[in-house]
């Protein structure tokens, strides 16, 4: 994959990683890595300047995820909590009120969110569905979202332009920042997953005790 997406950057420039960013936010496994550090390097051989990948990267970005926030508009949390009141909600546990709940956090929380997430591999793509079901405004959801993923893209293609020739070194070190922080992640889901279903299940007993 590695060798086509630097193919695909030498012969459309600009266009070229504006589109890979496009494709890698709604499928996040393409190495967004690979993307800017290479692309800061093409800057110290060819005629393409750094803020110009910069800003190809994050017009890609923007376009990405907005693709993703319209797909979360097909899912507003009033049809998710009609799913949750029958068999899916018994078997998982939920509650409408958990959507609702969850809802109003992101509602409150929400910007920020979008725009720290923009940081952290595999999320920085994913946070665009709750923001569309949330109905977060399209306005605020594109700024923090072009203010995150600007701040992302401007680090990664300098990292870039500075090693050079071992922008490679670079982006594996990018890649291993990634793979941790995901592993962290899916360990915090784990733990929160099992703490909720435990106190859930624990409140049914009581209940049921009573």
């Amino acid at each position: 994959m590695q060798e086509w997406i630097i193919q695909t950057m030498n012969q459309f420039g600009y266009i070229g990683i504006m589109l890979l960013i496009a494709v890698e936010n709604i499928f996040p496994p393409i190495p967004s890595e690979v993307i800017l550090t290479f692309g800061g390097f093409l800057t110290t051989y060819t005629d393409m300047k750094v803020w110009g990948v910069v800003l190809a990267a994050t017009v890609g970005a923007v376009i990405g995820a907005l693709v993703l926030y319209s797909i979360g508009r097909f899912f507003p949390p009033e049809r998710i909590e009609g799913w949750l009141d029958g068999r899916l909600g018994q078997i998982l546990h939920f509650k409408r009120q958990d959507v609702e709940r969850a809802a109003q956090w992101f509602q409150k929380k929400g910007r920020i969110t979008v725009f720290v997430c923009r940081f952290i591999p595999i999320i920085r793509s994913l946070i665009s569905i709750p923001a569309g079901m949330t109905k977060m405004s399209m306005g605020v959801f594109l700024l923090y979202t072009a203010a995150g993923t600007f701040l992302w893209n401007t680090v990664l293609v300098h990292l870039g332009a500075f090693a050079g020739e071992s922008w490679e070194s670079v982006a594996q070190f990018i890649n291993l920042y990634a793979h941790a922080t995901l592993i962290i992640l899916i360990v915090l889901f784990i733990v929160g997953a099992i703490f909720f279903y435990k106190t859930r299940i624990s409140k049914k007993n009581n209940k049921e005790n009573v």
